[in-house]
């Protein structure tokens, strides 16, 4: 249950985070702004509640690691619920707050920070631009989550890469389609706005999952240790290495 709240938590922060500078400071702030929460949020949270859950905080991260064999599909349920859940609290908190302008605040004119393409993308771009664009770059976080996290990379650092590929993928995917590349983060933005939103979710639902899948694949073409581990045991591990070579020192 632990972990399940852990999941929940760090979803919450990073849809709270990411959307919530988009649409209280979008304006103020620009595209790099935006791509700069998002990614300092996913730092943040693989410190915050890596040790406890993993800090998937999206379900296409949870099928990646799935499918790559680094997490146990016992708990996939679970975390992908829990990850859906925290993003619609956080959207429910933030138009909360959107809210509080003189005037109040309409999601499904404003937009709310949700995914979309055609006339509903940043600058236009078609269904299938948008499609490719959320396979590609969800693809890039999961090859960089699966080595970031792989038994042979330094141990403790996973969360500078995948924070800095997630600020680079959505200086790139924010023109195209606000940048999902996650479902709860999709989701729960889209459940307020309503319409137009709902209707365009699937994209944002399967891309993801493909992109996940096609990059887990990769990855165990270019790379396959003898043993994989997850990155909450890797960082265990390493807290296991430094008291050891400690031990070794006083008896040498």
């Amino acid at each position: 249950m632990k972990r399940y709240l852990a999941e929940l938590v760090g979803t919450f922060v990073l849809v709270f985070g990411g959307c919530g500078s988009a649409v209280l400071a979008g304006d103020k702030i620009g595209f790099l702004g935006v791509a700069l929460a998002f990614g300092l949020t996913l730092l943040t949270m693989v410190y915050a509640i890596g040790p406890i859950s993993g800090c998937h905080i999206n379900p296409a991260v949870t099928v990646g690691l799935l499918v790559a064999r680094k997490f146990e599909s016992k708990y996939a349920l679970g975390y992908i619920v829990a990850q859906i859940v925290g993003g619609i609290l956080a959207a429910g908190v933030l138009l909360a707050i959107a809210n509080g302008l003189p005037g109040g605040y309409d999601p499904s004119a404003s937009g709310f920070a949700a995914n979309g393409f055609g006339e509903h993308s940043p600058t236009g771009y078609g269904l299938g631009a948008a499609f490719l664009a959320e396979v590609v770059l969800t693809a890039l976080l999961l090859i960089t989550v699966l080595g970031a996290t792989d038994i042979t990379a330094p141990a403790g650092f996973a969360g500078i890469p995948i924070g800095l590929m997630l600020t680079l993928i959505h200086l790139i995917g924010i023109p195209v389609t606000n940048t999902s590349v996650n479902p709860a983060r999709s989701i729960g933005p889209a459940v307020f706005v309503g319409g137009w939103a709902l209707s365009q979710l699937w994209v944002f639902l399967i891309a993801p999952v493909i992109g996940a899948v096609l990059a887990a694949g990769l990855y165990r073409v270019m790379r396959l240790p003898e043993v994989l581990i997850t990155p909450r045991r890797a960082e265990q591990a390493l807290a296991s290495d430094q008291a050891e070579r400690g031990r070794g020192t006083r008896r040498d």
